[in-house]
């Protein structure tokens, strides 16, 4: 049985219709460039990595991917196309393996520290209040207290957008006026979640990208003030990017890993590009893990990233 067989059985409906538009993509792609071929040669191998790149996977993880099928292709030169899908699965599933820890996840676990304080940053329009929003329904539905604080206190709107999804949750919030200061936010959300007994505090912040070394400073600011109130926090710093923007994402990824220490990512709006193999990409370059991945526009519609349930979707 292939690794991925292994892994994975059974079929995710709302994963499947959620990466439809990639999928159909890729995969009308890929047969394109295997139709009327028997055997995996060079040329098969060409056209793989320009199917590959206009996926979005990413010119670095696209040339992993092909160095790795022509080590399997050199192992066995008689081997055919009908196996380089397999192969094919079996090398992006092995990347994403390398980076992902989210396979383990659950929304009821037990959290190690009380409470468990996410930081969550991304620009401006990448679904960062409403991830924010669908993180706290599903800590809820798991009998989690969720506490969120409105440190996003420069962006029009944001603070009611996040006052929308805390009545929608059920969780208390914590904000001041439009303009506050951000780290003056998370501290006063971080003293009331203790206050509270809470389980989970997630921080939006400000999805500002005009300045590498401003946006540094900030965001050094919200976590030194937030460790005086929990050690240790903020414990995760959740990275949310827009899966349709494509090769956009990677250049937001590349400004926010260098600003702070990411440990996690949510990429979202799967559901409404072709662009999917954005998740491959950036897992594999960051080597930061996948964590969330958002499917559709429901509360429900915020995925744990499964790596094998992706890929077995994907190519399905």
């Amino acid at each position: 049985m292939s690794i991925l067989g292994k892994l994975f059985s059974g079929d995710d409906a709302q994963l499947n219709q959620g990466l439809e538009k990639s999928k159909t993509s890729f995969l009308s792609k890929l047969g394109t460039a295997i139709a009327g071929r028997s055997t995996v040669d060079a040329d098969l191998l060409d056209d793989l990595e320009e199917v590959l790149i206009t996926a979005d996977v990413g010119v670095p993880t696209t040339l992993k991917i092909i160095d790795a099928i022509e080590a399997r292709v050199a192992k066995d030169k008689y081997l055919g196309t009908d196996a380089l899908r397999k192969i094919l699965q079996e090398e992006i599933l092995a990347i994403l393996r390398e980076n992902t820890t989210a396979d383990q996840f659950s929304f009821d676990q037990s959290l190690a520290a009380s409470p468990h304080v996410i930081m969550v940053v991304g620009v401006n329009g990448v679904g960062k209040t409403t991830t924010i929003g669908k993180l706290a329904h599903q800590f809820t539905q798991a009998r989690k207290k969720v506490v969120l604080g409105a440190a996003d206190t420069f962006r029009a709107g944001a603070i009611d957008q996040l006052q929308v999804w805390a009545d929608r949750s059920g969780v208390s919030i914590v904000k001041q006026a439009m303009g506050s200061d951000p780290a003056s936010v998370a501290f006063d959300t971080l003293s009331s979640a203790v206050k509270q007994s809470a389980d989970v505090v997630l921080i939006d912040t400000a999805g500002r990208l005009h300045n590498k070394v401003n946006l540094m400073n900030e965001l050094t600011k919200v976590k030194r003030v937030m460790e005086k109130v929990v050690p240790g926090a903020p414990h995760e710093v959740l990275l949310v990017l827009d899966g349709s923007t494509g090769q956009n994402a990677f250049e937001q990824a590349k400004q926010f890993t260098a600003a702070t220490a990411v440990t996690a990512l949510a990429i979202t709006k799967l559901d409404g590009s072709a662009k999917g193999g954005v998740v491959m990409g950036i897992s594999d370059q960051f080597q930061i893990p996948v964590k969330f991945i958002g499917v559709g526009e429901g509360i429900e519609d915020l995925k744990i990233f499964d790596s094998a349930a992706f890929v077995h979707s994907f190519f399905n």
